[in-house]
């Protein structure tokens, strides 16, 4: 049985770069959706908050569905390219594991939406999403840690000036991009 955990999670190339794209695109739809809703001749501006944050979660929710699926196809396609197995007990865990940080994620950001915390939802995703994607690291792909600082560099940028969020979001999409450029298949 081959050890194909590098098939189904692999961020290079297009992969990499359509996950950039998809947070990248999400950053910019919320960044105008709430600038939208702070002003006044906006039709936005008579969106409910209630209604303005289901929109949030549910531009978010498609963004990590759409790089999950991303991931996913990716990895059917390389294994079916390289003729192995695309399930295999390792990768079933990876993908459990997967999920577990995606479910954690998004409870940790729901908590500290429903706390209060606005400031420090940013910050906790990109902190989070650095986790999970060193997580995914091994022997052969040490560079997705390059991947995992900026992202903590980004949060610590978030933290020291809460403004930074979206900025700190498309930069992390950029930098996917970049990777996906970089880092060929």
């Amino acid at each position: 049985m081959n050890n194909n955990i590098q098939i189904n999670f692999s961020l290079k190339g297009i992969t990499s770069i359509l996950i950039g794209a998809f947070i990248f695109v999400a950053s910019y739809l919320i960044e105008t959706i709430l600038n939208g809703f702070l002003i006044d001749d906006n039709p936005l501006g008579m969106l409910s908050a209630e209604t303005l944050e289901i929109l949030i979660i549910t531009i978010t929710i498609f963004a990590f569905l759409f790089s999950s699926l991303t991931l996913f196809f990716n990895g059917k396609r390389t294994a079916k390219k390289q003729e192995h197995k695309l399930w295999s007990e390792k990768t079933k865990a990876a993908t459990k594991k997967y999920f577990l940080g995606i479910i954690i994620i998004f409870a940790s950001l729901l908590i500290l939406m429903n706390l209060g915390f606005i400031d420090y939802i940013t910050p906790t995703f990109l902190i989070l999403y650095a986790v999970l994607l060193f997580v995914f690291k091994n022997k052969e792909r040490k560079n997705l840690l390059i991947l995992s600082g900026v992202s903590i560099l980004l949060a610590v940028m978030c933290f020291l000036i809460p403004t930074y969020w979206a900025s700190s979001l498309s930069i992390l999409g950029i930098a996917h991009v970049a990777y996906g450029v970089v880092v060929k298949e």
